[in-house]
């Protein structure tokens, strides 16, 4: 196509010169671009301009139209999941409640099955809705989201409580409306009313599960269409940040009650087998397989049961009822390695040999043997990972104490009472299997197993004393000391106590019990500033590990009366089915953990206290929110609190 260039006033426009259309400059229609004036040339420019002027702006039109749908639809979703709840928590929980004050069925099963809904109703129905609705009213002026949701964000921790009910309470729901028959008239009439729209109450139960990832999606579609320069972008992404981890917070706990709930079935089939029932275990797979024999050809019939640190083999079991197999073998994944290998009368052969065991299993098809060896080479190799961390992590801290005076000058031991774990692999003590051993070099206390190490000490004129292993790979230089690997997080209640309580909002010994006719344990309790709204639970001051934690946040505290179950220094933690009872020593001792727990529990950090043990002195108590934080409202709290 020919071409040819039209200056005006030093703008360079490119137009075609042989247009088979004809053009309409100014009202004058024109086949040659040659026969355009200098007048009309500018008149066309002007033209060109505004158009560009007007698509740029419609362009930012539609941008904020977006940001405004986004925002709206928050608000709309936000209005009928509030309607939601109040049906959950206003007329199912409040009908049933009364009902159960009849004592047609325990109100305890009212509780368990609707957890703590309330708390969550009366979140979203006083505080984000509100702010919601004024937001969007005064959108012209402050067109903008993330600083309000970035202010009451924290306050989605409250899910993980209810989505870690929510299987039992199908459970207890499925259970109750078979065995009462008031019951399920009261839930079959309220599911039948128009509010309900033709729902079950299982539908409607389901809906807190799945809010909070839908928080997370729209928030990550706003982000999106804001432009990277507008001020509530850093709001939003904070925001953003707090969801995401509530949300996965929420899959977590789902996850985690799957697998326990798993273990639990195992455990039975097994027999009631030994330590299967622990959260820190995983099942990675299971299934049929052919075991050959290691004496002559013949192959027998066996089941695996593959954790992330063990493989089950066991033995079918022929019952139809309770226990169905039988532990044979038990083999640890460390030291594990997993080998294809061939058999011409046996195909889709391969072995697993661990320190136990050697074991060449048949597969039922080469798609089954493949999935098989997979298996076991991930599971080997995420369990050297952690292992490889757990090392260099202990190496590390024993190198700050060490690299210039272990085995030179004697150190400091940790007291037997510090402690109810092994510093090292974090077994807890009993009195006959696991007693307490102090390494010679660093001081720490460890299980047998972790001091079963000789290494000479110059400041036991170099005499061979007993010392932990990671020391004695120091001291003598081996290879397997390995280099540390930096970065990598710890579990949450791998932290020191000790490390906490210099940096804690307030720490010291309480009497702690989940349950009145079990006797009370002594505990070492910590509120940390990096947590302010979590306490930890320590056996002793200088446990390497803490026992649980409880997150605070949406509890109820309770100061109990003098009565004969309790002494007049206790209270309570109470949520849902979930009660903590403390004893404090003194009444002074109890007021200062009800003063800061009561802030805790309602989202706010509370005031340094000075520590129950006056040797973990707290002298730097610095807020771990700014002035900028949103806090609560006096009328807030009250509103939480009743929740």
């Amino acid at each position: 196509m020919d071409a040819s260039y039209i200056f005006i006033d030093h703008v360079a426009l490119f137009f075609s010169t042989q247009c088979s259309f004809t053009l309409n400059v100014s009202g004058f229609p024109v086949a040659d671009m040659t026969q355009v004036t200098l007048p009309q040339r500018r008149v066309m420019l002007s033209d060109l301009i505004t158009e560009e002027i007007t698509g740029c702006f419609q362009q930012e039109q539609i941008k904020e139209l977006k940001l405004y749908k986004i925002a709206n639809e928050l608000l709309q979703t936000e209005r009928a999941y509030v309607t939601r709840l109040h049906l959950l928590d206003q007329v199912f929980c409040a009908k049933l409640t009364e009902e159960a004050g009849k004592g047609t069925f325990p109100v305890e099963v009212v509780k368990g099955i609707f957890s703590n809904v309330g708390s969550i109703y009366t979140f979203h129905s006083q505080f984000l809705l509100p702010d919601l609705e004024t937001r969007m009213s005064q959108w012209a002026s402050t067109p903008r989201i993330g600083d309000i949701l970035a202010q009451l964000a924290p306050f989605l921790r409250m899910y993980a409580e209810y989505v870690k009910n929510f299987d039992s309470a199908m459970d207890l729901l499925k259970q109750w409306t078979e065995r009462s028959v008031q019951f399920n008239a009261i839930i079959q009439d309220i599911q039948s009313q128009e509010a309900c729209g033709n729902l079950t109450l299982q539908h409607h139960m389901l809906e807190p599960v799945q809010r909070v990832p839908r928080y997370e999606m729209l928030l990550k579609d706003y982000l999106k269409k804001l432009p990277e320069d507008d001020p509530d972008c850093s709001q939003a992404e904070k925001s953003l940040n707090i969801i995401s981890m509530a949300a996965t917070h929420s899959n977590m706990a789902i996850r985690k009650m799957e697998n326990l709930k798993k273990l639990m079935e195992i455990y039975e089939m097994l027999g009631g087998e030994e330590d299967i029932v622990n959260p820190s275990n995983e099942l990675i797979k299971e299934g049929q397989i052919l075991k050959l024999a290691a004496r002559n050809t013949s192959s027998m019939e066996r089941y695996l049961f593959l954790f992330n640190n063990m493989l089950l083999y066991c033995v079918p079991k022929f019952s139809l009822v309770g226990q169905r197999f039988t532990v044979r073998t038990r083999v640890g994944v460390e030291g594990m390695k997993v080998l294809e290998t061939s058999n011409e009368d046996y195909p889709h052969t391969f072995q697993v040999s661990g320190k136990e065991r050697t074991l060449e299993l048949q597969a039922s098809s080469e798609q089954d043997k493949e999935d098989w060896i997979k298996a076991f080479k991930e599971t080997i190799e995420i369990f050297q990972q952690k292992n490889e961390t757990f090392k260099s992590a202990s190496k590390e801290v024993a190198d700050e104490v060490s690299v210039k005076e272990l085995g030179k000058r004697a150190p400091r031991w940790i007291r037997d009472n510090e402690v109810t774990m092994c510093m090292k692999c974090k077994e807890p003590f009993n009195p006959l299997t696991r007693r307490r051993h102090h390494c010679r070099a660093c001081g720490y206390v460890v299980c047998y197993k972790c001091s079963d190490y000789k290494a000479s000490l110059r400041y036991d004129g170099n005499k061979l004393n007993k010392v932990c292993k990671d020391c004695y790979f120091i001291l003598t230089g081996r290879a397997d000391a390995e280099e540390p690997v930096s970065g990598k997080k710890r579990g949450i209640l791998e932290i020191e106590a000790a490390q906490v309580s210099g940096n804690s909002f307030l720490c010291g010994f309480l009497q702690y019990s989940t349950d009145r006719t079990k006797p009370c344990q002594r505990v070492w309790c910590v509120i940390p500033q990096h947590d302010a709204l979590v306490l930890y639970l320590y056996g002793a001051p200088q446990d390497v590990k803490a026992q649980c934690t409880i997150p605070l946040l949406g509890y109820q505290v309770e100061d109990v009366q003098r009565s004969v179950d309790h002494p007049p220094t206790s209270f309570r933690l109470c949520q849902s089915k979930s009660v903590h009872c403390f004893t404090a020593d003194t009444e002074e001792v109890k007021l200062r953990w009800l003063k800061v727990i009561r802030k805790a529990v309602i989202g706010e950090i509370p005031e340094c206290q000075t520590p129950v043990d006056d040797n973990l002195a707290n002298e730097n108590c610095v807020p771990l929110w700014d002035d900028t934080t949103r806090r609560c409202s006096l009328a807030e709290r009250k509103l939480l609190e009743s929740a």
